[in-house]
């Protein structure tokens, strides 16, 4: 399905919403629906946002309760940065997810997008002292974007926010020890792309892991190897190429409406 015609079905904005904010509601429904597909979910736990392009910093977030599979466009909250509801069911806010979410948009006005897990891959490798190990392609290009940020118990103190944003810096993806993972991105198809990047690094390494625990013996590239991919992943994302611009994102549309319909976009 050519781009185009999917950008012109999702531009048929209700009454009230400008164009663009719908199209931004219906690729954010789309993400959320994704990350069921894809098996990155925890109930309606974990939030996806994105900025509302205007001077007035609102942005939109998830419904509480909702699980991910029934998220649609026109069922989104849109937050302000004090964390009021101005838009939707004030009830449905989720507090962590505004104190994760709002300390990266206040921050970095670029990141148009944030979208945070948990999964068992993730969970696993941010409870090692080691993080991600240099094991395979998928994490030597992950490690040029990835930064940490230890655990402080549940996401509920607005302090948290300077040091999220200290500790992922001019990264993509941070990784929540002990928690879970958060990426950014300019666009929403680029947090996405962050996101299932690492999401397989740390579902390799686990497995990786599993065979050297019985047995198996670990072949871990060169440190001049090491350096050198990391330095290639850096200067990808730098040149916007396709792993930083998530160009699969029209595909990935097609795939969701292919085999769930197009709900999200209602």
């Amino acid at each position: 399905m050519a781009v185009s015609s999917l950008r012109k079905r999702a531009a048929g904005a209700p009454k009230g919403i400008v164009a663009e904010e719908w199209r931004l509601r219906c690729d954010l429904a789309a993400c959320y629906q994704l990350v069921d597909l894809y098996g990155f979910t925890d109930l309606s736990n974990n939030h996806i946002s994105v900025r509302v392009p205007g001077p007035e910093d609102h942005f939109l977030i998830n419904p509480f309760g909702v699980l991910y599979d029934q998220i649609t466009a026109s069922c989104l909250l849109k937050v302000d940065v004090e964390g009021r509801v101005v838009e939707g069911e004030s009830d449905r806010l989720n507090p962590a997810g505004f104190v994760i979410h709002s300390a990266i948009h206040m921050a970095q006005r670029d990141m148009t997008c944030v979208l945070h897990t948990h999964t068992r891959a993730t969970n696993a490798v941010g409870a090692l002292k080691e993080g991600l190990l240099p094991l395979n392609q998928k994490a030597l290009t992950a490690m040029a974007v990835l930064r940490y940020h230890d655990y402080e118990g549940p996401s509920l103190e607005l302090g948290e926010r300077e040091r999220l944003v200290e500790h992922l810096g001019d990264g993509r993806v941070l990784c929540l020890r002990n928690h879970g993972v958060l990426t950014v991105g300019r666009t929403i198809a680029e947090a996405f792309a962050h996101m299932y990047r690492f999401e397989m690094a740390c579902q390799y390494q686990v497995d990786t892991l599993a065979c050297a625990a019985g047995g198996a013996h670990l072949n871990i590239p060169s440190k001049a190897i090491i350096k050198r991919s990391v330095e290639l992943a850096k200067k990808t994302l730098a040149s916007g190429q396709i792993m930083a611009v998530g160009r699969e994102w029209p595909s990935l549309l097609a795939r969701l409406e292919r085999e769930r319909g197009t709900s999200y976009r209602t």
